[in-house]
């Protein structure tokens, strides 16, 4: 044995252990940044109030892109779309098509399995648009039919008349708020109950 090997000192094999959980992690941390999480079906219904605030703004940054890359007219997506549940389902599902689609990940044939879909979309979009009336000029609140005695007691109908459509996006960002509100009463309505809930005669 060499000088040099015997001044070395014995590597603990904990510390080795510990080194390579690090770089795991670490290696493991730079994958996800480069390749993101895979893309899932967002649950409007379900969100919390921040992951609520953070996918709407997304989302409409998304379709903001897509109507101008792909020369959308209003009949496809008018300014308004943020106000019709069927519209914002609709144009979210079809975002995270795209993220999946377009994943670093992804097949070859994937993007044009996108575009097959998109066009299909369009048809889609176009049928919601007309059923709620929303145009790029005017908007009003998609009209639901009550049905006899099958809607709840506190239900009212809603005002459905039209309203000029002039400041798009300060609209944009007051809906997001009210909507994260909203979600925020839910949330904690939600936490008071279960707080107030007596365990005791639970099994």
């Amino acid at each position: 044995m060499t000088t040099s090997e015997e001044n070395q000192p014995d590597l603990d094999e904990n510390a080795v252990a510990e080194v390579q959980r690090v770089v795991a992690e670490q290696y493991a941390q730079h994958i996800t940044d480069v390749l993101g999480e895979v893309p899932r079906p967002i649950n409007w219904r379900a969100l919390p109030p921040d992951d609520l605030e953070h996918e709407l703004l997304e989302l409409n940054a998304w379709v903001d892109w897509v109507r101008h890359e792909y020369g959308l007219p209003a009949q496809i997506i008018p300014p308004m779309w943020h106000r019709h549940p069927e519209l914002l389902w609709e144009l979210s599902a079809l975002r995270q098509h795209w993220l999946f689609c377009y994943d670093p990940q992804a097949k070859g044939n994937q993007a044009l399995a996108w575009h097959h879909d998109f066009a299909i979309a369009r048809e889609r979009l176009r049928d919601w648009v007309t059923i709620a009336g929303t145009r790029l000029d005017r908007d009003r609140p998609t009209r639901i039919t009550p049905w006899p005695g099958g809607e709840a007691e506190d239900w009212t109908e809603q005002d459905t008349s039209e309203r000029p459509v002039t400041a798009r996006t300060e609209d944009f960002l007051a809906f997001v708020e009210a909507q994260v509100q909203a979600r925020q009463r839910e949330q904690d309505a939600t936490i008071r109950e279960i707080v107030n809930t007596d365990w005791s005669d639970r099994p």
